[in-house]
């Protein structure tokens, strides 16, 4: 299931409106995702609820599901539960299951999936992870990434949102290692096409919590980091700031060798407004550099919920509490 890093790193940038299927078409066209006997493909629903750019369109699901299962023995969606909502809500409530069904596919909580133990042979304090089997086990991996901000690191995109294979809702214990963790999953998993939909995006306080920004674009490739750096740049943010450099590193990837085709950056670049950081906010990332502060936090839903109220009264709006 792993491709090749020395494979053509290819992105490429669409302009789109409502017609988002000759989109599809082709990057499944060029993907040489046919005749596997599973496709895994792994959405964001980092929400319980439909939001446009903050969860996976219900009709990019369809669409891509339907091409892939005609090429493909079985096509299987796959998300974890949330710190505080079940897998199963979001899947209903955002009508993702009700689309990849009509498609033909399954859609699977890895949260209730077997786990596998990988471990690492390395010097950093992560020395393994406890993944799906079911995507481990798969021929293929398909990244469904959307373009948001993240209010505690920068950026959002298609190696983030691999972090929502970690089955453990507790895999929020692992934020002092998110780099290394991004760089294991991005590595194991190595998904073969990433479809970013930029048609909306998420400026501010991001991943969910930031205000829609109106791109109407669509991003396709064959390797998340690439599509990650070209992104950042079209948000206008410096990626050699963020995570991605550490990565990129790790695995000596070269910006320059990236094959842009359609749009350029130049063509559709627009800043995004970075996140704000306030008070809380500098207490939660100054919490995530530390592992027993980062279980302490959130050893418990009243804790959070707690922590939530005092974080909403500090910045004055309503008290919301998941």
């Amino acid at each position: 299931m792993k491709a090749s890093d020395n494979k053509q790193k290819t992105v490429k940038i669409f302009r789109v409106k409502d017609d988002i299927d000759h989109v599809v078409r082709e990057a499944v066209a060029k993907s040489g995702l046919q005749g596997k006997k599973r496709v895994f493909i792994k959405p964001n629903l980092s929400h319980p609820e439909y939001l446009p750019g903050v969860v996976t369109s219900p009709e990019l699901m369809q669409k891509l599901v339907g091409l892939l299962r005609d090429k493909n023995s079985e096509v299987v969606i796959g998300e974890s539960d949330g710190f505080n909502y079940p897998c199963w809500t979001a899947f209903d409530k955002t009508g993702v299951e009700k689309a990849v069904k009509a498609a033909g596919g399954t859609v699977i909580n890895l949260s209730e999936d077997k786990v596998v133990e990988v471990k690492f042979h390395t010097k950093t304090p992560l020395k393994r992870l406890f993944l799906p089997k079911t995507i481990l086990d798969a021929d293929a991996v398909v990244d469904l990434p959307l373009m948001k901000t993240h209010e505690f690191m920068a950026y959002s995109g298609a190696i983030k949102n691999l972090f929502g294979c970690v089955p453990s809702k507790k895999r929020i214990y692992l934020h002092p290692y998110l780099p290394e963790v991004f760089y294991r999953l991005y590595t194991l998993f190595k998904p073969q096409l990433t479809i970013m939909d930029a048609r909306v995006g998420i400026e501010g306080n991001g991943p969910t919590k930031g205000k829609p920004v109106k791109m109407n674009l669509m991003l396709t490739g064959n390797d998340a980091l690439a599509i990650d750096v070209v992104a950042a740049r079209v948000m206008m943010l410096n990626w050699k700031e963020t995570y991605l450099n550490y990565i990129a590193k790790k695995v000596c990837f070269e910006e320059k060798k990236i094959n842009n085709e359609g749009l350029q950056v130049s063509e559709v670049a627009h800043r995004f407004e970075p996140p704000h950081i306030d008070l809380p906010v500098k207490a939660q990332i100054m919490i995530y550099q530390h592992e027993y502060l980062t279980k302490l936090l959130f050893c418990s839903l009243d804790i959070v919920k707690l922590f939530q109220k005092v974080t909403m009264a500090y910045r004055g709006t309503p008290v919301e509490v998941a």
